[in-house]
């Protein structure tokens, strides 16, 4: 009986998590699937006619999108990354009594709502705002430059938008770093560069990657930053424009599902590769 206790008590501990995925991944991928195969109209109604010739249709329209997106994605991870590894390492070692206090300022913007916090940032960088105008008038810029409806402006407010999912794992894996490490580092010749990237940054890996998977599987799903600081322009549109446009504006909802659920099995697959390719045993620390 002990023996049999011990074996059975990992999967206990596993149940709640595994009927959560259940619940909320498993069952809704599933009904997703299930109306992909479907054919017909809103009018008219759909019917279970098992399309499967639907995913290559979508897949050979939308290509292009799906890279974009996963493109705007990767830059975006990387960029937060480059932002959010000196400001996470300075809360860590340098914060103090502070560190509450910069913590929050962090996460502030999550008082605000997310389609909020872009529409102040398009006001803010419109041509004639209180950035680029103000530039125009003193000469620094031509008066025809323009910045929203671009790639770059999408990847700045989509790094604006995802830069805490980025800071707050590295924090706590800085945090959890045992400094007597580093001084040992440096009693044994090393320079505070090669105490940094042999030591801190090693020990910060598991941060680095919760990070990036935190930044990137959002990302490349989002549809509001390039809607709003896009400006509409379909040339910067990700994948997730098209799948919102399907679902309300169309009504054809086996194409938007089966852009979803191509769009989670990409995302799957890159996400099992990447964590492949660091070692799993990064997530763990």
């Amino acid at each position: 009986m002990p023996s049999l206790r011990r074996g059975l008590t990992p999967l206990l501990l596993l149940l709640p998590g595994g009927g959560w995925l259940v619940v909320f991944f498993a069952v809704p991928m599933a009904f997703m699937l299930l109306i992909s195969l479907q054919q017909g109209t809103f009018d008219t109604g759909y019917q279970q006619t098992w399309n499967f010739g639907i995913y290559p249709e979508v897949i050979a329209e939308y290509w292009e999108l799906y890279l974009r997106s996963a493109l705007f994605a990767v830059i975006t991870t990387i960029v937060t990354l480059a932002v959010g590894y000196p400001v996470a390492y300075t809360i860590a070692f340098r914060g103090g009594r502070l560190k509450n206090a910069l913590l929050l300022v962090v996460v502030l913007p999550f008082f605000v709502s997310f389609v909020i916090r872009t529409l102040n940032w398009r006001m803010i960088l419109s041509d004639n705002g209180m950035v680029f105008g103000f530039l125009k008038d003193i000469g620094l810029l031509q008066a025809d430059f323009h910045f929203l409806a671009t790639p770059a402006s999408v990847i700045f407010g989509l790094t604006y938008n995802f830069l805490p999912f980025m800071i707050l794992p590295l924090y706590v894996a800085l945090e959890k770093i045992d400094r007597r490490l580093i001084e040992a580092a440096t009693d044994l010749y090393a320079t505070r560069a090669q105490a940094f990237w042999r030591v801190t940054f090693v020990l910060s890996l598991p941060g680095v990657v919760a990070g990036s998977l935190l930044t990137f599987i959002p990302t490349v799903g989002d549809f509001i930053t390039a809607e709003v600081i896009g400006a509409g322009n379909p040339q910067v549109f990700m994948v997730g424009n098209i799948i919102q446009r399907k679902f309300l504006d169309s009504l054809d909802y086996p194409a938007a599902a089966a852009l979803s659920f191509v769009l989670v099995a990409v995302v799957m697959a890159l996400v099992a590769v990447y964590t492949r390719l660091v070692g799993s045993e990064r997530l763990a620390g």
